[in-house]
Parts: structure tokens; sequence; C-alpha cells
């Protein structure tokens, strides 16, 4: 059955069919020949039992007394009344063992030992016919009014029985291959009309690409058979498939706006800031217009204040194009995070160590929208968790053929819900934020690992990415 494994289920089945019919074949051809064998062999014995004893009857007297030329014309006679001619041979032996007479003398001269002709003789009760040969021998008493006056070995031709044995095993040769042939044709052609459901299937299946789509509905099989709801469950899948794709798309555009709403109010104080220096410098321009050296410094002023507005302004809209038209990870992307970050820094006093060690060639290999929004959820919790005046890090650096993020806080930890949402597979929590499941879920579509640390008060949490698709990477 190993060896029939790769074959397609289309042949596996005819070829075991065929297995099948030979065995059956087998079993039943060696039970005719068998039966044949038996009826064979009860028709020579029966045919033996008469010619001993008629030739008893006829002999028995005669080599009683010994009359040599009277035993002689008694067999010659019987040998030409024989209907059908299967008596080849026989001779006679007085009660000595010793011949008398024969059919053929030179085979069997007088008075020499029977037993020389009668090695492979059989007796009348195991008579049986063999496989090789064309003839077989009888050894057997001759008994005449109760009494053994002699022996008698008589040697018969079954060359016809050997052959009507030879057409039957050739007969049945013969059927047993036109029928096992038959019906492996019948079975290859019976399993393809089967399996044309599931070729097509198959097919579909293979030309659907990464994003499948349901089978039309004309081409489900008619009926309420195996095959139907078979269909109808993969066209199901896909309806489920293409409705958890559509929940996570509008589950990102979620997070990425609450990321964003929740960097609202920091970023208003940010902008404001500089505001009130740039209008106070456009004012001394208006006041002091005759002035160059006024004028110069508060051009810097704006020039700088201005600047610092457009670089707010760019990380802003950068973060919210998350598909970025497949731009590849850059140090400045970083930059920008930092800079959306640090209003939240500014506002809860607390401690921002940044280490950026990776080299562009390494952060070139992954997308920049999605490490992004993976490392700004990861900043956002830390700045959340920390509370006022505690410490946030990240830390990015290149590992064994992978792009290690690691951020830490010094807040409580997290909770048993939140611990789910970032390392769990199986549904999240309906209590809490979606942030960090869009981690989870953005790391293992960029094939990397998620680790949760508590060290000294100290919570990490680190992301591996591997830097080539071939390679898993190894654990940071």
């Amino acid at each position: 059955m190993r060896g029939l494994q790769p074959l397609p289920l289309s042949l596996r089945v005819p070829l075991l069919t065929v297995a099948l019919m030979v065995l059956v074949g087998i079993i039943a051809s060696q039970q005719v020949l068998t039966t044949l064998r038996n009826v064979q062999n009860e028709r020579i014995r029966e045919l033996a039992q008469l010619q001993i004893e008629a030739l008893s009857v006829a002999l028995g007297p005669l080599v009683l007394r010994k009359n040599v030329w009277e035993v002689y014309d008694t067999l010659d006679r019987a040998t030409g009344e024989t209907h059908v001619q299967r008596l080849v041979f026989t001779a006679v032996a007085d009660e000595n063992g010793n011949i008398l007479a024969a059919t053929d003398p030179k085979r069997a001269p007088l008075d020499s030992p029977i037993k020389a002709l009668a090695q492979d003789a059989q007796n009348l009760e195991t008579l049986a016919i063999p496989d090789q040969g064309t003839d077989i021998r009888l050894l057997s008493d001759l008994t005449y009014q109760d009494r053994k006056v002699g022996q008698i070995l008589i040697e018969l031709d079954v060359s016809d029985l050997l052959a009507e044995r030879s057409k039957a095993a050739r007969l049945l040769l013969i059927g047993n291959a036109v029928a096992t042939g038959f019906l492996a044709l019948l079975g290859y052609f019976g399993m393809r009309r089967m399996l044309r459901p599931i070729t097509l299937l198959v097919s579909h299946m293979r030309n659907s690409g990464e994003r499948p789509e349901p089978i039309p509905q004309s081409d489900l099989p008619r009926g309420d058979t195996e095959m139907t709801r078979l269909f109808h469950s993969y066209n199901s899948m896909v309806g489920s498939i293409e409705a958890k794709a559509e929940a996570d798309k509008r589950l990102a555009n979620r997070e990425r706006f609450v990321s964003l709403g929740r960097l609202s109010a920091s970023l208003a104080h940010e902008i404001n800031n500089p505001l009130g220096g740039l209008l106070n410098a456009a004012d001394t321009i208006k006041t002091y217009a005759d002035r160059p050296e006024v004028v110069r410094e508060s051009a810097e002023l704006l020039t700088r204040g201005l600047g610092h507005l457009r670089d707010v302004a760019r990380a802003t809209l950068d973060q919210n194009r998350l598909d970025r038209s497949g731009a590849v990870l850059v140090a400045e992307d970083f930059d920008d995070l930092r800079l959306l970050i640090r209003p939240e820094v500014s506002r809860k006093s607390q401690d921002l160590d940044w280490k950026i060690e990776a080299d562009q060639k390494d952060l070139s290999q992954l997308a920049a929208a999605p490490v992004r929004q993976i490392v700004l959820n990861l900043l956002l919790n830390a700045t959340e968790a920390s509370g006022q005046g505690g410490k946030v890090g990240l830390q990015v650096y290149t590992g064994d053929n992978s792009l290690c993020i690691n951020v830490s806080d010094t807040g409580p930890g997290l909770s048993k819900a939140a611990c789910a949402r970032l390392l769990g597979n199986g549904p999240a929590s309906s209590e809490g934020g979606v942030g960090l499941r869009l981690v989870h879920d953005m790391t293992r579509e960029l094939q990397g690992f998620v680790r949760l640390n508590r060290i000294d008060g100290v919570t990490a949490i680190s992301i591996e990415l591997p830097l080539k698709p071939e390679n898993e990477g190894d654990l940071c």
C-alpha cells in the first residue's frame, strides 16, 4: 500500500481492484483446479478398480494353476476389448512376486521380480494423477475366492486427463485476465467520474493564489451529496476568510486612528508652544522692520519654529498612511516615532531611553509601515503604563539574521488579559484595547516572534523580525 501512495487516487483504486481481483482469481482458480483434480482422481480410481476386479475374475484360476499361455491370451484379449485405450501395460505375478505374463514381455520377462517394475507404483486407495508425466502405475493384489494368488501391475495412460486439466487452467487464466482488465478499466473511469468534483476543487484552490475565491454556483455538484456539502463548506470558508481579512483591515485602521487620537492632545500642545513664539517673532518684524538685525533674528526663529511644525505634520501624516506605498524601513522612521511620542513623554515628565543601533542595510529588509505601527503601539502602551515620572526605553539592534526591538517601561506590568492579547493565539478578550493584539498579529505576519519579560520592576516586550524570508531567525 505504501508503494501506491505517490499515485493519484484515480489510479490507486483501480490498481487496488486489480490486486484484489488477481487474489480472488488465484484463490478461485486453485479451488476449481483442486475440484477438477479430485474429480479426475475419483474417475481414475473407479476405472482402475473395475479393471483390477475384471482381471482378477478372469486371471484368478489361471494364475492359481500357473497357466502362462492362458494368462497371456487373457491379457491380450482384455487389452483389445478396452474401449478407451487407457490400459497401456499389464503384468501378472504369482504369489511369490515372479512375473507369469505381461502385455510387453520385453519390459517384464518371465520369472523376473515384479518389484523392479513397481518402484513408483501406487495403491488403489491413494491412486492420484500426477502433475507431470503421461501415465500412472497401480500395483494391487490378485485375489481369487478371497485368497491372494498373485499380484497385478497395470499402467494407465492419463495424458487426456492432464490435457483437460491444462486446458482448464488456461481458460481460467484467460478468464481472470479479461475480468480483471475489464473491472480495472471500469474502476478507473468510475473513479475519474467520482473524483471529478475533487479535481475541480483542487484546481480552483491552486489557481486562486493567496486570496481564495468561491466556486461558482454553476460548478457545484447536484444533489445532496458529500461532494456538494464539501463545496458549500469550501465556499463558506472562503467567505469567512474574506470577512476575517476585512475585519483585520478595519481593526488595523481603528487602532491606527486610536493611536493618533491618543497623541492628539500632546501634539496640540507641541504645536501650540512654537506658535506663540512665531506670532511674537512676526510682531517683532512688523514693529522693527527698519532694524535688519532684529528682523534677521526673528526670521531665524520663524524658520526653526516652522521647521518643527513641518516635522510634526510629516510624522503624523506618515503614521496615518499605513501602507506608505511599500516603503522600506529607514532610520528616519524611528526619528518620526520619537517626535510623535515626545509630547506624551514630556507631558508625563518621563525619562525616555532611545537607542537605535541597527544598520540601514538591515533596516531596509523590512517594510516601514508595519514596523512603525508595532513600535508606536508598544511605546504608547509603555508611556501609559509607566505613569507620571516613569521611564520608557526603546532599543533597536541587529541579532542573528533578525532585527530585535525592545520596548521597556517601569509600570506595574501587563494584566492577564493584556498578556493574552499580546502572546495568545486564541480569541482575544473583549476587555481592553486592540493595540497589543495588533502587535501580535502584525508580528506574525512578518514571521516574527514576541517575548515578554519582567525583571526588577521593568517590563520588557521584545519583538524579533527575521531579515530574510527564508530564515526564521534565532531568538534574541
